[in-house]
């Protein structure tokens, strides 16, 4: 077939006359779509057709349409489903109005979505609905949940042929022979595709009900038999009113429903079932035909056909077969001339009353003709009215087609700040379980902290014991020493004297005995008397005893110093015991210690590489549920931006930079997994966020760049797992390649890019103001932020004292600084700004350098909106501080929020500035000073809180505050290099 025939015939066949579809014209579109196998020609056709503006034309298409879907080409179908957000739209747009066929169109294209999507859904179901009770068991592949979720579809799909139905019947004057008319025969037409598939859905639909009351309980399928018992009851009534309808019966024959709906709860009750058959005659007579049929039998029927008559008189007279039978000459012959006067005569008369008759005609045919001209003046007087009406009606159609694009803008624009507070909620989330996983580790660490201060006081104390034991026994040895020294000099001393004196006791001992042995010999000699020599002999046996006593006494001496040193070697050398046993117990204590601190040491690092690894496993479970999710079927109905993935992909490239650097780090320094930790789970859920968004944008991109699109997120899937693998290996986590990475999200940035919609960019005064509007906020938002910290700081000075007024003067000093150089930097980021625009612009306006450059100045704004933000938030967090509510993480968070506004601003100024631009130097001077500042009230605020809350934790009351700062600064020493 000719596609150009084609064509014209749907062009014939979709007009805005509002007279029912030609057969034939139908047929041909239908013939059309087998020869093409497809339906690229109709569409082409119909697109062209101003469908939005004229409800006659869109009644027409959705007839033609109807007939398609159910008797064209398979294809169509498919065809047609890109066209379904627009059929959309259009059903939304007729709903609006509520007479003629607006409201007709709207029902019907509902009814023609829900068809295709109900196809799309059940693919073995043909357009035309007509299957056998095998094929439809297949349909649901002996699954009790696949017929219970197809019975809800045909519920669906069956209450929008009904609806429709409802409105047709509605829109029409009953009272009225409307099925005659052309009006009438236009809305009527379509309903006769709507019966063909209502009665092939009411027939499945009992069907599928028996069979679903077979397999469930009664009181699972309660809604199920509700739901039937009220269509039951409409589309019997509705077929019921359409069966008496003119137009239907030469067309279609209408089966009649049961009085009684089935009884499902009846199992026996399927055999009594009788499927409604529709019977269409093989060439049915077309609407022309039909109508031309019915105006002829509104011709009042009592006038006489004059011919008719005539010839049955004239048989009368002269005979039936006179003119049949021409060789019967004998009857015309033989006729008497008397009754030729009475035949005369009664001609004479019947033509007079033939006469009259036609004068009767005549004055009922100008009398119909009057009424017929007064009934044309009415229709046109009504076709002014209608005229009047469309021109207002059109006029109603530009100002709501002007208030629908104020409203499209609107929803726009609520969804951009819609996925922007989307946003702002993650970022607030993400930093809500980071604050806790930081706060938790730092609770932790204080916790840790404490414990290694109470053991280093008490192994310190114990030290402290040890040396004063060990200095008290060197200084009792080196009195025993001093003593034992003594003692033998003494000693000696005392051994020389008694040797001297036993001399002298041996010399008179000498002198006694030859005294004895010379008084022997005289007595020998001279025989003196016996009792002189006797008592002489007493008296020196006397002296020699008292003499052998005086020696044992002065052995006796002499022997008593050897005694005392030997005492006094015995008490230095148990004191050197005991001190050496005291020394070896602290060693011990101290080998203890060292030997709990290695094992304290290796426990944190298999922890380390357990959190690490359990980061890694984790990110891997996201990207891979991510790709299983792009093939789930719930996940059909997403649908995704092409900004918002080309967002999420370079935020994945940026995280791919930090999670390599972090995994160098981590090879050089083991003890550094915190940064690394925060990567893998960043880049995991950044990876499974782009998956999931590309697989949602590539369902609803256009074929060419959807299969590009696909692809690169799966490799993009493949290729982080890859990547994240070669981290777990424990020997070279810092030399991970992720080229392969790269290449997949550079495949899908620039699907993205093909897939950005044009147009919606802007107005070049829009992003200027903007630029200058959010400069200025930020300017304000400074400054209040400013004042604010001074009223806090006078408040605080004058209320509180010690240690809080201290730690809050500490506090509010470092957020002045950081407000001041905040102040100083957006200064000379607005003498920078116009540095750039005088140089870079040209001949152009700034609003216009600011529109071509559109990417750079988003990124302007985006710092500029950063910064203050930072400076509002941290100024709540400094009053929650002050007011003893917490508030120290964020006043770090809000700190370090800045900071990183500050180096966006600096990173995007300095895109466009000159390199040796006095003001980027300034800029960049300042852009420093934010930062000092920045770290310098992180500093303080940590200060602030360790002292706020190890002061009742730790008992430091004996100690000054120089020790305690001391203390501090070497226990966090220790604890940095665990």
């Amino acid at each position: 077939m000719d596609l150009a025939k084609m064509a014209v015939s749907i062009n014939k066949a979709i007009n805005t006359q509002e007279v029912a579809v030609k057969e034939k014209h139908a047929r041909t579109c239908i013939l059309g779509t087998h020869h093409e196998r497809g339906a690229h020609t109709f569409w082409a056709a119909v697109n062209r057709l101003p469908l939005s503006s004229n409800a006659v034309l869109c009644w027409k298409f959705c007839h033609v349409f109807h007939k398609l879907l159910r008797d064209g080409h398979p294809n169509v179908i498919k065809d047609s489903l890109r066209n379904k957000a627009d059929l959309n739209d259009m059903s939304r747009m007729w709903g609006h109005m509520s007479e003629g066929y607006g409201k007709l169109c709207s029902l019907y294209l509902k009814l023609l979505i829900t068809k295709m999507d109900f196809h799309v859904k059940n693919p073995r179901f043909p357009g035309n609905l007509q299957m056998s009770d095998r094929q439809l068991d297949e349909a649901g592949e002996n699954d009790v949940n696949n017929f219970f979720q197809i019975t809800v579809e045909m519920f669906d799909y069956l209450e929008c042929e009904l609806n429709l139905f409802l409105g047709v019947f509605s829109s029409l004057d009953m009272s009225r022979s409307v099925s005659v008319t052309a009006a009438g025969q236009c809305r009527l037409a379509p309903l006769l595709q709507v019966i063909l598939d209502c009665s092939h859905l009411y027939d499945y639909t009992v069907k599928l009900l028996f069979k679903l009351h077979s397999c469930l309980p009664a009181d699972t399928l309660e809604g199920h038999r509700d739901r039937f018992q009220e269509q039951f009851k409409k589309l019997k009534n509705l077929f019921y009113r359409s069966s008496n309808l003119q137009y239907f019966k030469r067309l279609i024959q209408i089966p009649q429903l049961p009085e009684n709906a089935p009884n499902f709860l009846r199992a026996s009750a399927l055999s009594e079932h009788i499927s409604p058959v529709v019977v269409v005659p093989p060439e049915p007579a077309s609407p022309e035909s039909e109508r031309q049929l019915e105006t002829e039998e509104l011709v009042d029927t009592d006038v006489p056909v004059q011919p008719r008559v005539a010839e049955t008189k004239f048989d009368d007279v002269f005979g039936a077969t006179a003119a049949s039978d021409p060789f019967n000459f004998s009857r015309q012959n033989g006729m008497r001339r008397d009754n030729k006067e009475q035949l005369v005569e009664q001609l004479t008369a019947e033509l007079r009353s033939l006469k009259e008759e036609l004068t009767t005609f005549r004055g009922e045919s100008s009398r119909l003709c009057r009424s017929l001209q007064g009934r044309v003046s009415e229709l046109e007087a009504e076709l002014a009215e209608q005229s009047h009406l469309k021109r207002q009606a059109l006029g109603e159609s530009e100002f709501l087609r002007a208030e629908l694009e104020d409203l499209r803008r609107a929803r726009e624009d609520t969804e951009k700040e819609q996925r922007s507070l989307t946003e702002f909620e993650r970022k607030a989330q993400a930093n809500e379980q980071r604050y806790t996983k930081l706060k938790e580790k730092y609770t932790e660490l204080v916790q840790g902290h404490a414990e290694l201060l109470r053991k280093n006081a008490e192994v310190t104390r114990q030290v402290s014991v040890a040396r004063a034991a060990q200095e008290e026994v060197e200084l009792v040895r080196r009195e025993m020493r001093e003593k034992v020294k003594a003692a033998r000099e003494e000693a000696k001393q005392r051994d020389k004297e008694q040797g001297e004196q036993q001399q002298v006791l041996q010399r008179e001992l000498m002198a006694v005995r030859k005294e004895l042995e010379s008084l022997r010999e005289g007595v020998a000699s001279s025989q003196q008397s016996s009792e002189e020599v006797t008592s002489r002999f007493i008296a020196l046996e006397a002296e020699r005893a008292e003499l052998a006593r005086a020696a044992e006494r002065r052995e006796r001496e002499v022997a008593a110093p050897g005694l005392e040193p030997q005492r006094a070697r015995g008490g230095p050398a148990g004191e050197r015991e005991s001190g050496t046993r005291a020394a070896e117990s602290l060693q011990n204590r101290l080998g203890r210690k060292e030997s709990n601190e290695r094992a304290l040491e290796s426990q944190l690092a298999a922890m380390r590489r357990t959190a690490l690894q359990g980061a890694l496993k984790e990110a891997e479970r996201i990207i891979r549920d991510s790709l299983v999710q792009t093939e789930n079927p719930a996940h059909a109905g997403c649908t995704g931006t092409a900004d918002y993935l080309l967002s999420r992909s370079r935020a994945v490239l940026d995280c791919v930079d930090r999670l390599q650097a972090a995994g160098q780090s981590y090879a050089s320094d083991p003890t550094d997994v915190l940064e690394m930790v925060r990567s893998v789970v960043r880049f995991g859920h950044l990876v499974g966020d782009t998956v999931a968004q590309g697989g949602a944008a590539s369902r609803t991109s256009p074929t060419e760049q959807a299969g590009p699109l696909a692809e690169g997120v799966k490799e993009c899937g493949a290729e982080a797992l890859v990547f994240l693998r070669r981290f777990s290996d424990p020997d070279a986590p810092g030399t991970a390649d992720s080229s392969g990475l790269k290449v997949a999200m550079e495949t899908i940035m620039t699907a993205a890019e093909k897939l950005r919609p044009r147009g919606l960019e802007l107005q070049q005064g829009e992003l200027g103001d903007l630029v200058e509007q959010e400069m200025a906020a930020t300017s304000v938002t400074v400054e209040t932020a400013a004042a604010r910290i001074e009223e806090m700081l006078s408040a605080s000075r004058a209320v509180d004292t010690g240690m809080k007024m201290e730690v809050n003067e500490r506090i509010l000093s470092s957020c002045t600084g950081l407000m001041q150089a905040v102040r100083e930097l957006i200064l000379s980021s607005k003498d920078l700004q116009r540095d750039i625009l005088e140089c870079g612009r040209g001949a152009a306006t700034a609003k216009e350098f600011y529109a071509k450059n559109s990417r750079w100045t988003e990124g302007l704004i985006s710092a500029s909106k950063a910064v203050g933000w930072g400076a509002a938030v941290m100024v709540d967090a400094a009053e929650e501080a002050l007011r003893g509510r917490g508030g120290f993480e964020r006043l770090m968070v809000s700190s370090r929020e800045i900071a990183a506004g500050t180096a966006q601003l600096v990173a995007a100024s300095k895109v466009k500035a000159d390199r040796d631009s006095a003001n980027l130097a300034r800029l960049q001077r300042a852009s420093r000073g934010v930062t000092q500042a920045a770290a310098g009230v992180v500093a303080s605020t940590k200060s602030a809180k360790t002292q706020i809350e190890e002061r009742d934790t730790m008992d430091f009351s004996s100690m000054t505050l120089i020790q305690v700062k001391r203390q501090e600064m070497d226990s966090q020493v220790r604890v940095g290099t665990l």
